[in-house]
């Protein structure tokens, strides 16, 4: 039986985890979670899980959480960074399922490598943050890296069809979001309400954002950069709208390779979890009616309804500091844009004025990047003010 850790456990990721470990008794066993503040979800998953540890946002809420669970629960309860790298560092950890918000859980995801536990990797920020520092350390300890988001999962099970080598190229799906169709002249003054108003998927608030400005692929090209060691030029975009096919690599032959299937999270998350297995996924609607798929249809994205994602290649061609920032740039702006301090029109102007005040520097260890991380939000923060004025 496999010790589990969740580094996010009340998110939708962390939740979609606990699902698939209900649908496979006796194959996983729930050592540690790692949450936030969302107290009542968290007692409901101690209750049933039992973990022999958790990990609350900040030692404020460990009072509360106690009083919740009750005297008479045994669980060990730790807070902050601290107690997110003991959860994910528990000797009897085996699989660490990375899915906590933003950077919070790039320590803690780093120290488990580093601790040679097996990774289900869903925070971004992993990768696009730290890239370099972590795929370092995961070679060098023999970790295995498992992608859990839906295209670099299906990049991931594509490539089992042929050899590293063989490939020209990698082409990351993305459904448009919900401003495909939507004028240009319209962009700018996109409300939050109609920015979360995602077509296909049902996902948190900043990553619905980021699909509607298509940040969230520009991070998937970093991510894939780093996961699979091609370079941004052989990382390819195409819009899918009906989300059925989740990404495709293009062999030197000709030949494509693509990965099809519903969109539910619980497919990636059972396969990074059960890998190289493949077994049963147990619940409603989980399987692909092809008869009733329709059309497929794909086009290239306009740069102008979507400058994020050329922003995003560009941190990467730059490296260094600059995806760290760019990422950092992009929370704040989404956050400003949520909460109506930023017109959605401002959030490439955010970024892109971060990026150009950044120093190009390189980093050696991950309190660089985390370092970059805060000096980043700090600059962001004041882009917010010059540009809502």
């Amino acid at each position: 039986m496999t010790g589990l850790c969740i580094l996010g456990s009340t998110g939708s990721i962390g939740q979609n985890t606990l699902r698939v470990v209900r649908s496979l008794p006796g194959r996983f066993r729930v050592v540690s979670l790692a949450a936030g503040k969302n107290l009542e979800v968290l007692a409901e998953q101690v209750r049933e899980f039992a973990p022999r540890l958790v990990s609350v946002g900040g030692p404020e809420w460990i009072e509360p959480l106690r009083e919740r669970l009750g005297s008479g629960c045994p669980v060990k309860i730790v807070a902050g960074s601290e107690g997110h790298i003991e959860a994910a560092t528990h000797p009897e950890v085996g699989f660490v399922v990375s899915s906590a918000h933003g950077v919070t859980g790039v320590e803690a995801t780093y120290e488990a490598v580093r601790a040679g536990k097996r990774i289900g990797l869903a925070n971004k920020e992993t990768l696009v943050v730290a890239g370099e520092i972590v795929t370092r350390a995961a070679r060098e300890r023999g970790t295995e890296l498992l992608p859990i988001d839906s295209e670099h999962s299906a990049l991931h099970q594509c490539l089992r069809v042929g050899r590293r080598e063989e490939v020209q190229r990698l082409i990351l799906t993305a459904s448009g979001g919900p401003f495909l169709r939507t004028p240009l002249e319209r962009l700018p003054d996109a409300t939050p309400d109609e920015a979360l108003n995602h077509p296909i998927w049902k996902m948190g608030s900043r990553i619905t954002v980021d699909s509607a400005t298509m940040m969230n692929k520009g991070l998937e090209i970093i991510e894939a950069h780093w996961l699979f060691d091609l370079p941004a030029a052989r990382i390819d975009v195409l819009i899918h709208p009906q989300s059925i096919i989740h990404s495709m690599i293009e062999f030197r032959d000709g030949t494509v390779m693509a990965q099809l299937a519903v969109a539910d999270m619980r497919l990636p998350i059972q396969y990074a979890l059960t890998y190289p297995d493949r077994v049963e996924l147990k619940g409603e609607g989980l399987r692909l009616d092809l008869a009733g798929v329709g059309d497929l249809c794909f086009e290239k994205p306009a740069p102008a309804r979507y400058p994020c994602l050329e922003l995003a290649r560009a941190a990467l061609a730059e490296g260094g500091a600059l995806p760290c920032a760019l990422n950092a740039a992009d929370e704040v702006a989404v956050e400003s844009f949520l909460a109506r301090r930023l017109r959605f029109g401002g959030i490439p102007r955010v970024i892109e004025q971060v990026m150009r005040q950044t120093p190009r520097t390189r980093f050696n260890s991950l309190e660089d990047f985390l370092e970059c991380d805060r000096e980043a939000r700090r600059r962001a923060a004041e882009a917010v003010a010059a540009v809502s004025r």
